[in-house]
């Protein structure tokens, strides 16, 4: 490739992805969806910017998705893998032998041999590793119990890969072909140390390959990296880990085994190595880069050529894979204690093909397993399996869950509630049960009602007292007690519903004290507009005591440091009171803020003045101890 070509393909790739990710994000799909369609765009079956040559580039894609598991493997430390335990074993082993079973039965009900059957099946029951994970943590999804469970099932994929390309060449049918597939790849560089190699040799070299990584990895690398560090150059262990990863890669190349999946096995070798941060330092700023090169020259890649002569069977073999997959899911998502919604969200993340199809049927086809005329159809519904999978999500997120989630909530009926206390707590998430549990422990009685039924039997297992309930109805705030309580605590996590609330409580019960939850000054300003008192902003105080602490590790007396933290809270919350009733107005909020700001920092100012004219007015131990040395 000319440094011209070069200069100009990176060009069109850049201005590609700077173009499609913001429109595709604008319209809510997410990054890969943008990236995929650009590559569409692109490829030899859009603008026919990117032709032949979109096979060079997909091994440079490729490198992404190698260094993203090697960055998962790394996280694969002993808390992790105990946390997950159940869900890896148990439901990520459930996934790939019910889904390769399933979609081996299919196989022979359609004729196929059960060698090619078996391995299609096997193939099928992956899911997309980078996908998955990157639409999750685009939209902050990866900690939920959906995406933990998700992390479960992929790893637990990721490292079956490793059986199935051993049991792949002891399906190989004699005569089929397999060993001239095996010598042509081996001439290009793949595979070239197994090429020739009866069946029972090549899984020795594989499983040997391997077990030099691991054997490397637990015993060789913290030598080398420990040498390395010793150099204090950065760039010398960037340099490093680069050359770790892509002396992986070559290794699995050569035995004609997936690089992302010799990448893995090495990340998972590396999880408890004392440089395990500093690695993931080091190869996190390439990995987004290569990452979002291969999305592209997967959409590149797909032949329109091969859907457009057979719609129909491609169709059909899309929806099958990712109908067939929602089946399985579900069950097994609910077996294992997902809630309805999580649920939802799990089964349709993992419903499509994964990136290693594209390997393992190669392997297939080379092995003579699996008839290139069988591949090629199954590969094209794999990669529109990917490009279906952002819709899917936006369809389970928009349309079936606030639908079916709303009403699988409706079927259960509000708890009855037999007591009567002076608070009412509307919400017992992370911000209500601090609350709830300060009233507990001080002997303030509280009705607490809770609208996420999974929640509720959580808090209960726990031993807390929360009814299950819309709080935002008029008729279930009175069955709790309304009538009589004195105080009302609006903790819920939505503003819209805070707000509906509090417009229910101010009709029907005026004379009950609304305490609400504000996410920030916006919503703060939106419930005073609507008439309620007390306004408090979920992180302003945590914020305010870490300034403290912050003025006290460098030196600012105790007494100093609340002082300018008390005058601080009475001018910040005096300023939302004022703003709010100009924010309307741009020019005047903006105005007025500059001048609240700069009134701040002048009291300040005098009050650091006057503690410095009149330092024995205040006295604290610990000052007392840094000035005079004693303890």
């Amino acid at each position: 490739m000319h440094g011209q070509e070069f200069f100009l393909r990176a060009f069109i790739y850049l201005a590609a992805a700077v173009i499609s990710v913001p429109i595709a994000k604008r319209l809510g799909f997410g990054s890969i969806l943008g990236y995929l369609v650009a590559g569409m765009v692109l490829g030899p079956f859009g603008l026919g910017l990117v032709g032949e040559e979109g096979q060079d580039v997909m091994h440079y894609a490729e490198f992404g998705v190698v260094m993203m598991l090697f960055l998962i493997g790394l996280e694969l430390r002993p808390p992790l893998l105990r946390r997950l335990g159940v869900p890896l074993l148990g439901l990520g082993g459930l996934q790939v032998g019910i889904t390769a079973a399933a979609g081996a039965a299919i196989g022979l009900a359609l004729g196929l041999p059960w060698r090619t059957a078996l391995a299609v099946g096997m193939t099928l029951s992956l899911s997309s590793t980078a996908f998955v994970m990157q639409t999750l943590a685009e939209r902050g999804l990866t900690k939920t119990d959906a995406g933990q469970n998700a992390l479960a099932v992929l790893l637990f994929q990721d490292v079956a890969v490793i059986p199935m390309l051993a049991v792949l060449p002891l399906l190989a049918v004699a005569g089929s072909g397999g060993g001239r597939g095996a010598a042509g790849h081996g001439a290009n560089g793949g595979g070239a140390w197994v090429a020739g190699l009866p069946a029972w040799g090549q899984t020795l070299v594989v499983l040997g390959s391997v077990a030099v990584i691991v054997v490397g990895g637990l015993f060789l690398a913290r030598h080398v990296f420990r040498f390395i560090a010793r150099t204090r150059l950065r760039e010398v262990f960037t340099m490093a880990a680069l050359l770790l990863v892509v002396g992986v890669a070559l290794l699995m190349t050569r035995v004609g085994l997936s690089p992302a999946l010799g990448a893995f096995t090495a990340g998972v070798v590396l999880a408890n190595n004392e440089y395990r941060h500093e690695l993931e330092s080091a190869i996190e700023p390439f990995k987004g880069l290569f990452l979002a090169v291969f999305f592209i020259a997967v959409g590149a890649s797909i032949d329109f050529q091969l859907v457009a002569s057979r719609p129909g069977e491609i169709a059909a073999l899309v929806a099958l894979l990712v109908a067939g997959k929602l089946v399985i899911l579900l069950p097994l998502g609910r077996a294992f204690r997902l809630g309805f919604d999580q649920n939802l969200l799990f089964a349709f993340a993992l419903a499509q093909g994964g990136e290693f199809a594209f390997v393992l049927f190669s392997f297939a086809v080379r092995g003579g397993v699996v008839p290139a005329e069988i591949a090629d159809p199954l590969i094209a519904a794999v990669a529109l399996s990917l490009a279906v999978t952002p819709l899917l999500l936006l369809v389970n997120e928009k349309l079936l869950r606030p639908r079916l989630g709303t009403r699988e909530k409706e079927e259960r009926e509000p708890d009855v509630i037999e007591e009567e206390n002076p608070v009412l707590i509307a919400g017992f998430g992370h911000f209500g049960s601090i609350v709830g549990r300060f009233l507990f422990a001080n002997g303030i009685g509280a009705t607490v009602l809770d609208s996420d039924s999974d929640h509720v039997e959580t808090l209960r297992r726990l031993g807390l007292k929360v009814h299950y309930g819309d709080a935002s109805r008029q008729d279930l705030l009175a069955a709790a007690g309304a009538e009589k309580a004195k105080v009302i605590v609006l903790a819920l996590g939505d503003h819209g519903k805070n707000m509906g609330l509090v417009r229910t409580v101010r009709k029907h019960f005026p004379h009950l004290a609304i305490m609400a939850r504000a996410e920030g000054r916006q919503e703060a300003y939106e419930l005073l507009e609507a008439g309620v008192e007390h306004v408090y902003r979920e992180t302003f105080d945590t914020s305010l005591r870490m300034g403290v602490d912050t003025l006290r590790l460098l030196g600012r007396r105790a007494f100093q440091a609340h002082r300018s933290a008390l005058t601080f809270r009475g001018h910040d919350e005096e300023s939302v009171r004022e703003l709010g009733k100009m924010r309307h107005d741009r020019g005047a909020y903006l105005s007025a803020a500059r001048q609240w700001i700069a009134d701040l920092e002048e009291i300040l100012r005098a009050e650091r003045k006057d503690a410095g004219e009149n330092r024995d007015l205040g006295w604290d131990a610990e000052s007392r101890r840094r000035e005079f040395g004693g303890e």
